[in-house]
């Protein structure tokens, strides 16, 4: 019987403001590539049989100038789009909306075009080359309705020279099964070297360098989408008067944990990430794909 290829979607909605431009798609690599081709490459690979990009009906054009036709017969490609009102219930004002309502809501918009296990990433994230193994090894051999996974990296990898960023501060126990995720908020390096994070009581807190962290890159079977849906209906109408509120999914996963609706298995990568949070991350990740070029990690160009 054959295999069924997992599905990759590539959450590229975002508005890139503390970036100031669309660095979904921005050239990092020796050719001219964005991180999302490198993700594309590395999930072509690891066997994934399609990609799902959901992003803004307004950065529909730039999107299919970059990728249409790019990658021929090596892995089938589909769209899905992040609205205000997508999946928003007739009784909340999504006029009121001065940003989008988060990742969970991201990946509920892929619904109707994935339906085998998937991973879900950022788009402006370098996760590397053993995270995709590890991810579709997984898809293909364990995902089911109550198992699902996460790629985690240590904290100290993923860090910004450049300002703050926000990661789903993980607790891990012995058999790699994720116990607790919380989303912390505006993560640095002080004069100290020690790393914190922002309270919501406006102090800043110490992480351990070595934590485990979420950086966006789960793995799931379809049946989510069910689970998704009726939670994100409830944070709309619950948040409806909130216009910035974001229905996360660390969020999400921590419920389904909590309720014991669904296992994560944790699968650590020793990979360094590499992302473009601000402009002045870019040449840092435009030499560390120079370098991995050289070490033949990738060709350049990456699709002729």
């Amino acid at each position: 019987m054959a295999v069924t290829k997992p599905t990759l979607v590539i959450l590229a909605a975002g508005m890139g403001s503390r970036y100031g431009g669309l660095k979904q798609i921005d050239g990092v690599g020796p050719s001219e590539e964005g991180i999302i081709e490198y993700s594309i490459y590395d999930a072509i690979r690891a066997g994934f049989g399609k990609v799902v990009f959901v992003i803004r009906k307004d950065i529909e054009a730039p999107f299919r100038e970059k990728f249409d036709g790019k990658f021929k017969d090596q892995i089938e490609v589909a769209y899905a789009f992040q609205g205000m009102d997508s999946f928003v219930p007739d009784d909340v004002d999504h006029e009121k909306r001065e940003k989008p309502w988060g990742t969970s809501h991201a990946m509920l918009v892929a619904k109707d075009v994935v339906n085998e296990p998937f991973a879900v990433i950022n788009a402006d994230d370098y996760y590397g080359v053993e995270a995709f193994q590890k991810m579709a090894s997984f898809l293909v051999a364990e995902a089911d309705p109550e198992t699902f996974a996460m790629v985690g990296y240590v904290l100290h990898r993923t860090l910004s020279d450049h300002g703050t960023v926000n990661r789903g501060v993980t607790v891990v126990a012995e058999d790699y099964l994720l116990r607790d995720v919380n989303e912390r908020l505006k993560i640095q390096r002080g004069t100290d070297d020690k790393v914190t994070y922002l309270g919501e009581d406006g102090h800043r807190y110490e992480l351990a360098d070595d934590s485990v962290v979420s950086m966006n890159f789960w793995g799931f079977h379809p049946s989510i989408f069910d689970r998704l849906e009726s939670g994100f209906t409830e944070f709309a109408r619950e948040n409806k008067d909130n216009p910035r509120a974001e229905y996360l999914i660390p969020e999400l996963i921590d419920g389904m944990i909590k309720d014991g609706s669904a296992k994560v298995k944790v699968l650590v990568s020793e990979d360094k990430w590499y992302g473009v949070t601000y402009q002045e991350d870019k040449p840092k990740v435009q030499e560390a794909f120079s370098m991995l070029v050289a070490e033949n990690t990738y060709p350049t160009p990456l699709f002729s």
